[in-house]
């Protein structure tokens, strides 16, 4: 059975609160029905300053979402991990933890836009180093056994309820990523397809004499939408995959890679790229990837016609998936 996932990161440029506490809200409801028919994770992730209103706070919404469900996954996917107190962050994942019974699934990054550093005052040339203290910090904190932080003897409760502790990830496209992961003995989770990377990770286990394993997008890892009409969906919807498409790729400069990283400047060629694509459920089923990336609400969209693209899946694919 291939993995589904519903991603929601909450962008609608130019909503009012009211607006968008109703979309939060819409999510919800909507995590809820996934649940109930079988989806296997809902997806979140954090990003800080943005005018179309991206979520910032990623564990506050996961934390609404195990709330409203019973069994699916929380991923979030990513953290920007320096921008974090390593000691409340400890406190809240493993309350997360205890909560869901160990649905929650943190990838843990760094990030690449120096103005989210600039927000909180964190230095952006000390990114990597800050990160290697948040993880270490969790690692230790997790056992509920007193450690030395910074100077002084502290001990975090509770403990989570996962042991030996709540399911960790290192996100990045970097070697130092791979590296950092390996030492610690922390599964990697690259950003896009890069075996190369994925290697050198298995290479740096075995130097630092550690396990781990990795989860790695597939090379296409397309963005999906279930439509009757897809033409008319591109028409009328286009425009909004755009922005996020848009927003997304103004933010990655340089070296960084993504799975989602879009080139497109139209609507048409955003569509013919092939990042974000709009199926009808038969079209969806023929795909036959090993994991569905569902987008209800993306770039803004219309609530209704998020539940109109949810309910399809749902109902029209995932039976039929794997079997």
């Amino acid at each position: 059975m291939p993995v589904t996932v519903v991603r929601f990161n909450l962008v609608a440029p130019g909503a009012t609160p009211a607006e968008l506490g109703a979309r939060y809200r819409a999510a919800l409801e909507m995590a809820a029905y996934a649940d109930d028919r079988g989806v296997s994770t809902v997806q979140t992730e954090e990003h800080h300053g943005a005018r179309n209103n991206w979520l910032p706070a990623p564990f506050a919404f996961a934390g609404a979402v195990f709330g409203a469900t019973r069994r699916v996954a929380v991923t979030v996917s990513a953290i920007i991990g320096p921008l974090h107190d390593p000691l409340r962050l400890a406190e809240e994942i493993a309350v997360l933890d205890l909560l869901s019974n160990g649905r929650l699934v943190t990838v843990a990054g760094i990030g690449y836009r120096p103005p989210e550093y600039d927000l909180f005052g964190v230095d952006f040339a000390r990114r990597g180093t800050l990160q290697d203290e948040l993880l270490e910090t969790l690692l230790k904190a997790w056992t509920g056994d007193a450690f030395s932080y910074r100077g002084r003897t502290v001990r975090i409760t509770p403990r989570p309820f996962t042991d030996p502790h709540p399911l960790l990830l290192v996100g990045g496209s970097s070697r130092a990523a791979a590296r950092r992961a390996a030492r610690l003995g922390l599964p990697f989770f690259p950003s896009a397809h890069l075996p190369e990377l994925e290697a050198y990770y298995k290479e740096i286990l075995v130097a630092y004499g550690t396990e781990g394993w990795v989860m790695m997008p597939a090379a296409e890892t397309p963005l999906l939408h279930l439509a009757e009409d897809p033409d008319r969906a591109w028409t009328r919807y286009g425009q909004h995959f755009l922005h996020e498409a848009r927003t997304y790729a103004a933010w990655q400069s340089g070296g960084v890679r993504s799975a989602v990283k879009s080139a497109a400047t139209t609507v048409e060629d955003l569509r013919a790229e092939g990042v974000y694509r709009i199926l009808t459920p038969e079209a969806c089923v023929a795909l036959g990837p090993d994991s569905y990336v569902l987008h209800p609400l993306a770039g803004g969209m219309p609530v209704e016609e998020g539940w109109r693209s949810l309910q399809l899946f749902c109902e029209q694919v995932l039976p039929r998936l794997g079997s």
